[in-house]
């Protein structure tokens, strides 16, 4: 066997990471339940009833946003990393228990969106998602687990100072709810467009990426 056959490659982590990426985002949804009262009184009912829900949607399509941001950082992040070793597989599996908290703590805020305990919360889930995605990029780096064909220090550096921004936002929101929960909920949704449109020179670098191995 070759030594390119021994290098642990990263498809069961992939693959698990998506399972649970997709029962998360699924159970997401089940916090928003449909209004129940008597048709006859729909009329009255229905518009005041979707109204109560909309700190729900809110938090719904706040973490269907951050879960895609999360996942895609993910994906793009495996594009480098290209081995795996025992830290690595249980820094992942403490990313993944931090994403699949985001059910609960998106139905605490949905529920109690005027409580300052509920935005905390909510805000240190998304932290503590923020900072063990950083861990994972700097350990493989470290450990040189990532493709040195793909990656270079100015590279791998740009990516780390890029996903801070998330973990610092997300405590200076659960800072800032000390003194203003609009504000601070405002900080969530900032977070979110900041990485929606990707970074132009991590876009260059996948297109590189995506040339490479065309012309391999």
């Amino acid at each position: 066997m070759s030594e390119k056959n021994n290098i642990p490659h990263n498809e069961r982590i992939m693959a698990f990471t998506d399972g649970v990426f997709a029962i998360t985002i699924t159970l997401l949804v089940l916090e928003i339940q449909v209004p129940n009262f008597e048709h006859s009184m729909a009329a009255s009912k229905l518009v005041p009833a979707l109204y109560h829900l909309l700190p729900k949607f809110y938090g719904f399509i706040l973490s269907f946003v951050v879960l895609g941001i999360y996942w895609i950082a993910h994906h793009n992040m495996f594009i480098h990393i290209t081995k795996h070793n025992h830290i690595l597989m249980w820094l992942n599996n403490l990313f993944i228990l931090c994403t699949a908290a985001l059910p609960f703590t998106t139905g605490l805020l949905g529920e109690y969106n005027d409580q300052q305990i509920a935005v905390v919360i909510f805000g240190l889930n998304l932290f503590l998602t923020g900072l063990m995605i950083n861990l994972i990029w700097w350990y493989a780096a470290k450990y040189e687990l990532v493709d040195k064909e793909t990656t270079s220090p100015a590279f791998i550096s740009s990516v780390q100072n890029y996903m801070k921004i998330a973990p610092i936002l997300y405590l200076i929101s659960i800072f800032v709810s000390f003194f203003s929960l609009t504000v601070a909920k405002f900080i969530f949704v900032i977070v979110a467009v900041i990485y929606i449109f990707p970074n132009p020179f991590h876009r260059r670098r996948y297109k590189q990426f995506l040339d490479r191995l065309n012309s391999d």
